[in-house]
C-alpha cells in the first residue's frame, strides 16, 4: 500500500503576477510504506516544494495528496493530525532548537499529540540511543553539544513522534565527510528498527547511492524518474545531461563500456563494482578455459 499518493499534482507559485512560476508540474507518484527513498534534482527542480506538499505546508494549485489513502485537503481531515503522521525535517534543523534540556526539546513533538509522560519517556530513551545521543546528554542545554549532536537532537524530536513517514531536507548540509555518514547511517538505522517510510532530499548521488533503495529524480518541476536504485543509475547518460552528475564509479564503468569492454554500466557503489568485476573477469575465465 502507499503511504504517500499524488495525483496530477500542480502547484503555482504567484499566480497572476510577472513573477508566475510553476514549480510542481502534474506530479504523479505513489511511495510504498517502508521505502527508503532518496529525492534528488538540480536547485529549481522542484523537490523542496514537492515535499511541502506532503505533510500539508502547501496547498496544491491543483491535483490531490493522499497520505494513507486520505486526500489530506477534504473537508473531514485534520491537516495537525497528517503533519504527526508525516514528519518534516528542514534543513539545519539544529536551528529550530529552542528547549532548556535535550529531554525536553526531543519532547516537544510527542507531548504535543497528547501522548502520556510513560510514553513520552518511552519513545526520547529509544530514540536518543538511535540516534547515538548518550543518555547524560539528555538532560544538558542542547546548546552545550556541538553541530552534529545538535542536529541529531532535531532530527530525534520528530523521529519522537513515530511518523509513518519521516521526510529530510538535507539532512547532511554543512556537515563534513565523516557527519555525514554517521547521520545518514542513524537514519538507515531508524528506517530498518520502525520499517517505516523515510524519504532524504539531497544534492549527493553518492549518499543515495549509498542509502536508498528508491530514488526519485526532479526535472524542471516534474518527475523524470522514479525507480530502484540500479535502475536509476542505469540512466546515468540522461542523468548527466539534465546536470547531475553521477557517482564517479559509475562514470568509471561507463568509461569502461565505452572503451569496448562487455560490462554492466548500472555500477553505483565501490562494493557492486567489485562484484561487477569479478562476475567480469570469472566469465572472461570461463570463455577462455
Amino acid at each position: 500500500m502507499s503511504v504517500i499518493k499524488t495525483e496530477n499534482l500542480t502547484y503555482t507559485y504567484s499566480i497572476g503576477t510577472p513573477f508566475e512560476k510553476t514549480a510542481v508540474n502534474n506530479v504523479n507518484l505513489e511511495i510504498e510504506e517502508g521505502t527508503l527513498a532518496g529525492i534528488i534534482g538540480h536547485t529549481g527542480s522542484g523537490k523542496s516544494t514537492l515535499i511541502q506538499h506532503f505533510n500539508g505546508l502547501v496547498k496544491p494549485t491543483s491535483g490531490k495528496v493522499y497520505i494513507d489513502g486520505e486526500d489530506i485537503w477534504s473537508k473531514d481531515v485534520k491537516i495537525r493530525d497528517i503533519r504527526f503522521k508525516v514528519g518534516l525535517v528542514f534543513q539545519y534543523p539544529e536551528y529550530q532548537i529552542f528547549e532548556e534540556t535535550v529531554y525536553k526539546d526531543i519532547a516537544f513533538g510527542p507531548k504535543n499529540m497528547g501522548l502520556p509522560d510513560e510514553e513520552i519517556d518511552r519513545r526520547i530513551k529509544e530514540i536518543a540511543e538511535l540516534v547515538g545521543l548518550h543518555k547524560d546528554n539528555l538532560y544538558k542545554s542542547p546548546f552545550e553539544l556541538s553541530g552534529g549532536q545538535k542536529r541529531r537532537v532535531a532530527i530525534a524530536g520528530v523521529m519522537a513522534m513515530e511518523p509513518k513517514a519521516l521526510i529530510l531536507d538535507e539532512p547532511t548540509a554543512g556537515l563534513d565527510p565523516k557527519g555525514r555518514d554517521k547521520i545518514l547511517g542513524q537514519i538507515k538505522e531508524y528506517h530498518q528498527h520502525k520499517k517505516s517510510t523515510v524519504l532524504l532530499v539531497s544534492h549527493s548521488m553518492e549518499d543515495m547511492a549509498k542509502f536508498a533503495d528508491k530514488i526519485l529524480v526532479m526535472n524542471k518541476a516534474e518527475v523524470f524518474c522514479y525507480d530502484d536504485t540500479p535502475k536509476v543509475f542505469s540512466r546515468s547518460d540522461e542523468l548527466e545531461n539534465i546536470g547531475l552528475a553521477v557517482p564517479q564509479i559509475t562514470r568509471v564503468f561507463n568509461r569502461l563500456k565505452q572503451s569496448g569492454i562487455d560490462i554492466r554500466t548500472d555500477v553505483y557503489t565501490v562494493e557492486f563494482a567489485r562484484k561487477t568485476i569479478l562476475e567480469y573477469l570469472a566469465k572472461r575465465g570461463g570463455e577462455n578455459a
